[in-house]
């Protein structure tokens, strides 16, 4: 069989999330896809960033962007009413744990004095890598039920086109969404690119799902995804069991989980037939896909290519 591993937020569990270091270290291990989060800012920069307001786990203050800036300090305020200069004074690479339990405190190596990236700075990254092979899936941090947090769907959504159009990425991209509206604008806008339907309990009703009822699927939750526009179904691992596979299968969904750090729980999603397995931990997924003698992605080097 074949699956896919896919770097989550870069390689979360070894680098910082949502990062320049912690995506180009997800090349260099070898992953079939790298997956991140974005926003926009104030300015209408697309940014990667997983939180819709500056998390005080992941970035820190340091200085503000100009002298007696009325909104600094900027971590806990949303990153829609920060510009791109304000959120780039961030520290992103050093994680700040809420308490002593944080599961990613032992294992995640930080590189001091990084920055909040671009989608631009990602695309450059990839290109400096060589890694035409690699997909960019990019997640659209949107809350329907919080909508003074976010763009409009279809605005957000150009936005991030327009970019990977930009710099002829979107035929190796996809967009993914918990906001299945986002699913709906990149249908009209793209529709050639995967459009990941993801989901978890707490956005498994009507507000997420872009008006369309689980009921009127018999709760069915793959079907309904299939209705929103997914082209592929990504549920968080903890709901996925034989029925919920095969319901995918029916609707004619590929089934991607997320997010699996424990290669014995990744054992049982192959088993299941997933299509892929979404990891903070690309080493160990690796280990596991050589122990069962599956295809490996090979690792990216960095070397900027040579200008005409």
């Amino acid at each position: 069989m074949h699956a896919e591993i896919h770097g989550h937020r870069g390689a979360r569990g070894l680098r910082p999330e949502n990062t320049l270091p912690g995506l180009a270290h997800a090349l260099e291990l070898g992953v079939d896809a790298l997956e991140f989060d974005v926003a926009l800012t104030a300015d209408r920069r697309a940014v990667l960033t997983h939180d819709l307001t500056v998390s005080p786990v992941t970035s820190a203050d340091r200085r503000p962007a100009f002298p007696g800036d009325p909104l600094f300090p900027y971590v806990g305020r949303p990153v829609g009413e920060l510009t791109l200069a304000q959120l780039r004074t961030l520290e992103c690479g050093v994680r700040y744990p809420r308490h002593p339990a944080d599961r990613f405190a032992a294992t995640q190596l930080p590189v001091p004095d990084t920055r909040m990236p671009t989608l631009g700075a990602v695309l450059g990254l990839v290109e400096a890598y060589g890694a035409d092979d690699v997909r960019l899936h990019v997640e659209l941090k949107s809350d329907p039920t919080r909508p003074w947090l976010c763009p409009g769907p279809r605005e957000f959504t150009e936005t991030v086109i327009a970019e990977l159009a930009q710099h002829d990425r979107l035929g190796g991209a996809a967009i993914l969404s918990f906001d299945w509206r986002i699913l709906e604008a990149a249908r009209s806008l793209a529709p050639a690119v995967a459009r990941y339907a993801l989901l978890e309990r707490a956005t498994a009703d009507q507000a997420w799902f872009n008006g369309l009822r689980p009921e009127d699927f018999d709760g069915d939750l793959a079907a309904v995804a299939a209705a929103a526009g997914g082209t592929v179904f990504s549920p968080d691992h903890v709901m996925v069991d034989e029925e919920l596979a095969r319901r995918a299968e029916r609707a004619g969904l590929p089934l991607v989980v997320w997010t699996v750090n424990d290669p014995g729980r990744a054992a049982e999603m192959l088993d299941l037939g997933v299509a892929g397995i979404v990891t903070d931990y690309p080493d160990r997924m690796r280990a596991l896909w050589t122990e069962r003698g599956m295809r490996l992605p090979a690792p990216a080097r960095f070397a900027l290519r040579a200008s005409g």
